[in-house]
């Protein structure tokens, strides 16, 4: 390989993506650098100015002015960081998710369109190849970051994954049997046949185009209430904020189509999915010993009041 071909690439790509960020930035007041900045604070657990700037290689000046805006348009609170003073904590505010949220909403539509020209047959050489130009580039020493996970709907095959992966990490963590398989099967193939795309979702979390982790919004018997299922996360993403993301997906997702409630029912054991339910707002309502999948279980049952204060 040649530096010229290097360059060469450079150039094609940085067309690319200039031509995809103007017809963005059409609908959106937010240059790419400012959106990039919004989808890290969206994404990412380093919520810090100054790793912001790390992460991001900006200078301190711009990225200043750029959270000066930002604070100014409502998307973002400033206070000192809890474990240094002298480091500036940022959070988004509800306004500062929405605006990510939109923006990486035209992001996908945007990305989406382009891979609509591409065969189906191509895609995964695609995926390949863009994998290990970042793998041979970085020399395989960075580990996963939250950054590095998408969300997105599921495609063929996804669902059948959702019960295959739940039945085999489960019977693997917790010595489930395939009653619950059974369970999770019924679950996929009554939303698979028959689910209202405005009120119910499911999510992929992606991780170098594989899927790592997932979760579903449905209806609920109950009048005005949604149900969050199978949360899942493989053990490799693990650590990366998958969980939190996917159900704060789900809340944002059952308070915008108008849910006034969101309820799930878990197991006591699965005490890490637990405190995500419990960051997100829910609260334990009712706990109920059982047997079921072949051991003895507390079930719980959580809610989420969806007209409350936000996080």
């Amino acid at each position: 390989m040649t530096v010229q071909e290097i360059r060469a690439f450079n150039r094609f790509y940085t067309n690319l993506i200039g031509a995809l960020d103007y017809s963005r930035r059409l609908h959106a007041p937010y240059t790419l650098t400012e959106s990039r900045v919004l989808y890290e604070l969206a994404h990412s657990p380093r919520t810090d100015a100054a790793d912001l700037r790390t992460e991001l290689c900006l200078d301190s000046g711009y990225l200043s002015r750029m959270l000066a805006k930002f604070e100014k348009d409502g998307l973002i609170k400033r206070a000192p960081s809890e474990k240094d003073t002298r480091r500036q904590r940022i959070t988004l505010t509800v306004r500062g998710r929405e605006t990510a949220g939109l923006l990486d909403e035209r992001s996908r539509e945007t990305i989406g369109s382009l891979l609509s020209t591409v065969p189906p047959s191509d895609r995964p050489r695609l995926a390949k190849a863009m994998h290990e130009v970042r793998e041979i580039l970085s020399d395989g020493r960075r580990p996963p970051r939250g950054e590095d996970v998408v969300l997105r709907e599921p495609g063929p095959g996804d669902l059948g994954w959702i019960v295959q992966r739940n039945a085999a990490l489960y019977t693997a963590e917790y010595g489930w049997n395939t009653d619950y398989e059974g369970l999770v099967a019924r679950i996929v193939a009554d939303f698979a046949e028959d689910h209202d795309p405005h009120l119910e979702r499911v999510w992929i979390a992606e991780l170098d185009g594989r899927p790592v982790g997932c979760v579903m919004c449905v209806r609920d018997d109950a009048p005005g209430a949604a149900r969050l299922r199978l949360l899942l996360v493989e053990p490799e993403a693990r650590g990366l904020g998958v969980g939190d993301r996917l159900v704060r997906a789900c809340v944002e997702f059952a308070r915008g189509v108008g849910y006034r409630e969101l309820v799930l029912w878990t197991n006591d054991v699965l005490s890490s999915a637990r405190r995500i339910y419990q960051r997100h707002g829910f609260v334990l309502l009712a706990e109920k010993p059982h047997r079921s999948f072949g051991v003895d279980l507390v079930g719980q049952d959580w809610r989420l009041d969806l007209h409350g204060p936000q996080e």
